[in-house]
């Protein structure tokens, strides 16, 4: 008996369309179809057979930080990445190096949840 794998992220958000919209165009997270469930969603992929899952209708705070609930997503290229969060204005903290080696950018969604970009120099993981 083991688990296999993580499936899927699920975040609470106020506004499914405003938030469906961030990760669609900031974050270029391919939409998937979702069940007809009786509230309001969007459903992502993440990576290859992974998912992120919005719930709609949030009604209470977000509590979220870079160094504590926050979501973590490895991108191939960090430069592009953040060239790319600029061009759009996007709102996101300076890199930072881990002690691994790590490259990571912060970024909130339109709730106030974090996402953590996390790139490696070539050589690394």
């Amino acid at each position: 008996m083991k688990v296999l794998q993580l499936n899927h992220i699920a975040l609470h958000v106020a506004d499914v369309a405003v938030s469906a919209a961030f990760y669609r165009d900031v974050l270029q997270l391919e939409p998937l179809p979702r069940p007809a469930f009786d509230f309001p969603g969007a459903w992502f992929r993440l990576g290859e057979d992974q998912e992120l899952h919005l719930i709609g209708d949030r009604d209470s705070a977000v509590h979220s930080a870079s160094r504590g609930n926050h979501l973590a997503l490895k991108v191939d290229d960090l430069d592009a990445w953040e060239s790319h969060l600029q061009r759009l204005g996007a709102d996101h903290n300076p890199r930072r190096v881990r002690p691994d080696g790590g490259l990571q950018v912060f970024l909130p969604d339109p709730d106030g949840h974090w996402i953590e970009l996390l790139g490696f120099d070539e050589g690394r993981r």
